[in-house]
């Protein structure tokens, strides 16, 4: 399934008294975008959902289940995490790397098999990078490396996907490939939740919308409803322009 039943949350973000309390489901089948600008608790909220952080108050369900109930083993078989920046803990290869995403799945001291490695290839090579799976890690471009993780995160083939930035460090054509993936996982019966700073991929890839404004207010909704030049110049502190284009809406800063 991939279903994520937020209930009165209040994240915990330093500094700030509480914010809005949230109470919204994620279903299969959606991609939500978070859009906010630098401060506003995009990664607080993503965090706090993967269970990283405890929330100051509410509940968080994944398919049902009570998030904070659950061991991390279990946590890692529902739900994967695109982190926004990551550090190498140790030397390893592209291709080791890509089958840690298969942990979870495995039983303590259980070596991983062929059809792990399968997965893993096949991830690999979705998220192009298949040609570098010999490469130490620490030899990898910012882009390359943003590839990685999320080629990991497919590996590791949750229900619920939560990304920081999934297309942080891509270019152009990466960015197309990233989002059209995620796409595919809700599309596939999976679900997706991601922080976005980009304004145009969230208009032509999400379906729903949730608004963090800087003072702790939100708002949340379809797509279509939440992409209202007003909320999104009053979000931003920027007016902006709109075209459309290819049945999108197409915002730029307006002079």
């Amino acid at each position: 399934m991939g279903r994520l039943e937020i209930h009165e949350l209040v994240i915990d973000v330093p500094g700030r008294a509480d914010g809005a309390t949230l109470t919204l489901t994620v279903e299969p089948g959606q991609v939500w975008g978070i859009l906010g600008p630098n401060g506003a608790g995009k990664t607080t909220l993503l965090h706090t959902l993967a269970g990283l952080r405890a929330p100051r108050s509410g509940e968080i369900r994944v398919d049902g289940q009570l998030l904070a109930s659950l061991g991390r083993r279990k946590v890692a078989r529902l739900l994967g995490l695109v982190f926004q920046e990551r550090h190498d803990g140790f030397p390893a290869t592209v291709r080791e790397t890509a089958l840690i995403g298969r942990h979870p799945w495995l039983s303590p001291w259980q070596m991983e098999g062929a059809d792990d490695l399968r997965l893993a290839e096949a991830a690999l090579n979705r998220l192009d990078v298949a040609h570098l799976s010999d490469r130490l890690v620490s030899t990898l471009s910012g882009g390359e490396r943003q590839r990685l993780a999320i080629a990991t995160v497919l590996t590791q083939a949750p229900r619920l996907w939560l990304a920081d930035e999934p297309t942080n460090h891509l270019d152009l054509h990466h960015q197309s490939a990233v989002m059209d993936l995620l796409a595919e996982q809700a599309a596939e019966g999976g679900s997706v939740l991601m922080c976005l700073h980009d304004l145009n991929l969230a208009a032509r890839w999400c379906d729903h919308l949730l608004l963090l404004y800087p003072d702790g207010e939100a708002c949340w909704g379809a797509a279509e409803t939440m992409l209202v030049p007003s909320a999104l110049e009053r979000l931003y502190g920027q007016r902006l322009a709109t075209a459309w284009v290819d049945g999108a809406p197409v915002f730029v800063p307006a002079r």
